[in-house]
């Protein structure tokens, strides 16, 4: 099984093929250069660098929102392109839940956080050490509520049995650690670490920021589960309006 993966949700412009569980080419940009630039001739370098042909793809997966709504629109227009002339179908991948899939296997909580200024950012909570399980999803989130909100959902809760009565009561266990990813870190990282009362870190520079190959290789394990679309059915979800939108309705 062939699958693109591209993500162009926000700065950075990423592009992959996953084949059979294998990153067989990946191509990344994060430097001065616009997505109507690059990820066209990013998709050719590597469909030609591998020797593959588009027509040998079975799905095409791309990061379909929240995040830049340029960069949004030309990742979608790309995909919907290409996956209408080859005539496969687009698998959509939450943006939020393609940054937390670099983190397979992490212990604890992966929160990814996308700027979407003014103190908001795009946000979501998983665990992620077998399949993306959804603690909360994505969703716009001012940054000190989402702080709070992870103080408290950081905690696990387990029973125990006392023998007196048998009766079953909770208790608070140890806090999980939280792994913090996505180009909200750097602008949030002191707020970040000034409000979290839980265990956190960073993620490092080969895991923090959009990946192609984390779209690709989630895209495939949806694309098993029938979770697939016609090109005509895919938009974008931007879940909020744009500011050009906000200002027009007087928002």
């Amino acid at each position: 099984m062939n699958i693109l993966g591209i993500d162009s949700s926000g700065m950075v412009a990423s592009v992959a093929i996953v084949s059979d569980d294998v990153v067989i080419a990946e191509y990344t940009m994060n430097h001065k250069k616009t997505h109507s630039e690059t990820l066209l001739p990013m998709i050719d370098e590597i469909v030609k660098t591998s020797e593959m042909k588009l027509e040998d793809l079975d799905a095409i997966a791309i990061a379909s929102g929240p995040g830049s709504f340029t960069g949004l629109r030309i990742g979608a227009a790309t995909a919907k392109g290409l996956a209408l002339a080859i005539d496969k179908p687009i698998v959509p991948v939450k943006t939020c839940e393609g940054l937390a899939y670099n983190m397979w296997g992490a212990d604890g909580l992966v929160c990814p956080i996308i700027d979407a200024r003014r103190n908001q950012v795009y946000t979501g909570l998983y665990q992620v050490q077998g399949n993306v399980e959804v603690v909360m999803e994505q969703t716009p989130m001012d940054i000190h509520e989402l702080i709070e909100y992870i103080n408290k959902a950081a905690h696990t809760v387990s029973s125990e049995s006392i023998l007196s009565g048998n009766t079953e009561i909770s208790r608070l266990g140890d806090p999980l650690t939280v792994t913090f990813l996505g180009d909200g870190v750097p602008i949030y990282e002191e707020t970040i670490w000034l409000e979290t009362k839980v265990p956190c870190k960073m993620a490092p520079a080969n895991m923090n920021r959009q990946r192609g190959a984390s779209i690709a290789a989630y895209g495939a394990t949806l694309y098993k589960e029938g979770k697939y679309i016609n090109a005509d059915d895919f938009a974008p979800d931007y879940l909020r309006k744009s500011q050009a939108e906000r200002v027009r309705d007087g928002e």
